[in-house]
Parts: C-alpha cells; sequence; structure tokens
C-alpha cells in the first residue's frame, strides 16, 4: 500500500471510529440517513468499521435498542437500493480475519473496548444487506463527508487538498489514480486544491461543472442554481447537458457546452435554464465569512439575512411584516449568537422581536 493509499485509509478509519461513538449516543433520522450513504460509498469504510468490531469486547452484549434501530436501518437500505447485488459476507469475514490477526488496530482495542455495545449489530447489518456491484472500483477510493443543522467540518485528504463544509452539506469525494472528483450533494464546501496536473480536480454540483486550474473556491447549492466564488486562482465552468446529469456522478464528464473562466474575487450562478452566464465581481472573503462562522452583508434585505440565519439557527427567525422583508442591513453577524443578532433587530427603529420557543417573529411596532 502506496503512503497516499495508507494516508486515506487513516481518514476512513477516524470516520469508522466517529461514527461508532455516534451509533453509541444514537442516531437522529438524518444521521441515519448519512450513515447509510457513508456505509455504501465503498466497502473500505465497511471494512474499517467492522475492523473496530471485531476488537470490541462486548459483541454479545449488545442491547436490544441497538439491534432494533439498525434492524430499521436495513430495512431502509434494502428499501433504497434496488441495484444488482453480489453476496459480500465471505469478502466481510476474509476482511475480519485479516484485521483481527494482525497488529494494526492494536491502538484502537482501548478505544473500542471502552465504547461498549453496538458492534454485533453492525455485523449483523452487514450480514444481511449486500453492496452494490461496483460501488468502488480498483484502484478507487470513495470518502463521504456530511454535515447536521449549524455545523461547520474541515477535512484534509491524502493529496493535501482541504475541504471545508458548511452548514447541512454533504459531498462525495472519488480519488482515481489519474483524476480526482467531487460531488456536492447539499448545501456548500469551499475547496482548497492541491494543484496536480496529472489528476484534476473535477467538482459537480446540480448543473454546473467546474475544473480547477490551481486554485481554492467556493461552491454552494440553492435551490435552482448553483454558485461559484473564487477566492485565489481561476476555475473553468461548464454546464452539464440534461442526459449527462441523469448519469451516474462518478462518471460524469464534461459535455461540451461553452465554459467560463471564474477568476479571484468573481462569481457565478449557474443554470440550466440561463446559460452561459455572466460574471460579477464579489468580495470573496465577504462570501465565505461562514468559513470563520460569520455572515456578513452590506445593505441585505432582511429577508435574505434572516434566511441566511435560518441555515444556522436552531429556532428560525420568521418575518411577519411584508414591510420589513425590504429593509436593508449591513453588518458582520457570529452565526452561533443569534441573541446579538436579535439585540441589533430590537435597536432597529420600528422593528419588534418576539422570542418564542419555535419562532423568532420579526414585525413593525
Amino acid at each position: 500500500m502506496s503512503a497516499n493509499e495508507e494516508r486515506v485509509r487513516g481518514l476512513v478509519a477516524q470516520q469508522a471510529a466517529d461514527w461508532f461513538v455516534a451509533n453509541r449516543a444514537g442516531l437522529s433520522p438524518r444521521e441515519r440517513d448519512t450513515f447509510i450513504a457513508w456505509l455504501k460509498a465503498s466497502p473500505v469504510h465497511v471494512e474499517e468499521y467492522l475492523s473496530l468490531t471485531v476488537i470490541a469486547r462486548d459483541l454479545r452484549q449488545a442491547s436490544e435498542h441497538s439491534h432494533a434501530a439498525l434492524d430499521q436501518l436495513i430495512a431502509r437500505a434494502r428499501h433504497e437500493d434496488s441495484s444488482p447485488v453480489e453476496p459480500f459476507w465471505p469478502r466481510v469475514m476474509a476482511a475480519v480475519a485479516t484485521v483481527a490477526a494482525g497488529r494494526r488496530w492494536q491502538h484502537a482495542a482501548v478505544t473500542v473496548a471502552a465504547l461498549g455495545v453496538g458492534a454485533l449489530a453492525v455485523l449483523l447489518l452487514w450480514s444481511r444487506m449486500p453492496i452494490p456491484r461496483g460501488a468502488a472500483p480498483p484502484g478507487e477510493t470513495v470518502l463521504h463527508f456530511a454535515t447536521r443543522h449549524g455545523e461547520l467540518e474541515t477535512e484534509r485528504l491524502a493529496d493535501d487538498s482541504v475541504l471545508h463544509l458548511n452548514t447541512d452539506s454533504a459531498v462525495t469525494v472519488r480519488l482515481r489514480a489519474n483524476e480526482r472528483l467531487i460531488e456536492l450533494t447539499a448545501g456548500e464546501a469551499d475547496f482548497e486544491v492541491s494543484h496536480d496536473p496529472e489528476r484534476p480536480w473535477r467538482v459537480s454540483a446540480g448543473a454546473a461543472h467546474i475544473v480547477d486550474l490551481g486554485t481554492r473556491f467556493d461552491v454552494r447549492l440553492e435551490r435552482d442554481s448553483t454558485l461559484v466564488t473564487v477566492l485565489e486562482g481561476r476555475v473553468a465552468v461548464g454546464l452539464f447537458p440534461p442526459s449527462r446529469r441523469r448519469a451516474a456522478s462518478a462518471d460524469r464528464d464534461h459535455g461540451g457546452s461553452p465554459t467560463v473562466q471564474v477568476g479571484a474575487n468573481e462569481q457565478i450562478r449557474v443554470s440550466a435554464s440561463d446559460w452561459p452566464a455572466t460574471l460579477v465581481a464579489v468580495d470573496a472573503q465577504r462570501s465565505t465569512a461562514w468559513l470563520h462562522r460569520q455572515i456578513s452583508f452590506d445593505h441585505e434585505p432582511l429577508e435574505r439575512v434572516a434566511r441566511e440565519f435560518n441555515r444556522y439557527s436552531p429556532t428560525p427567525i420568521e418575518i411577519t411584516s411584508p414591510a420589513l422583508r425590504n429593509l436593508e442591513i449591513s453588518g458582520v453577524f457570529s452565526t452561533d449568537d443569534i441573541d446579538a443578532f436579535i439585540a441589533f433587530l430590537r435597536s432597529l427603529d420600528g422593528v419588534r422581536v418576539v422570542v418564542t420557543p419555535d419562532r423568532i417573529r420579526v414585525s413593525q411596532n
């Protein structure tokens, strides 16, 4: 195994440990969906997770609650996955035997022993749920990262590229010998790309196809468009034809539509109904203030500001007076300090804020 493969394996191992802890504490419905997607993304994920369960000393003490919860995951995965499959259990047992005999996971024994119950349920899950054929071709490493509401995450890949995920975001990374394919399926991500001319960095997000030309850039999925902002360097942005957007993301290739070169402090909105689009000059640092857990506005309508805060706040802001929706707001606010933003709103003339357990209502006095 090469040094790069070892580093990627190490990242997967850390993810497996995180999921083990999360399963121990109990998963929300959204976390269960993400866990299923992570497991199904690659057999490597399964093997790393099973490596932890093999070392655990309390396999037979898995609680009935854990079994019930994971039985639900099994049923959901079976329902969602109708692709042709091949038996995976013999492969799993071979991987378990190899890991149990080796010393590579000795450092994890103490951690796993402390975690306690839950491991046997995962073995049960994968003895009953086969892996889709072709989930991870030879020579390809598949990684899946996701964040919950209000959560940010940073991941460094084996090639030293760095991914920053904003709230409610999900991305799948496919590392191949000749290319690096990234699919943003939800939310927003910032990419610090380690340049490698032998392995181009390609991002698909909605209708947009982005090819890195040695840069740092931000991609945000919105309801009917994709927003691409460049902080450093340049990217080439193109549009996928509808036929290619229906194809599997792993095999996406640029479909021949005209591309637009986007440079530092420039932004482009990609929409299938309006292409090619026009470049807009922006302050890229302001547009990516979320990397510092901030949101920044310069004479933006209150409705847009509230919508942005709602991406992070557990209690949504609701503007009940239509006349306030276009009230212009300027300032830099912390995404973690909704109380400071409420105090700011209350300082405005003619604005009334009422906080309830499930809403923050903004109206005219």
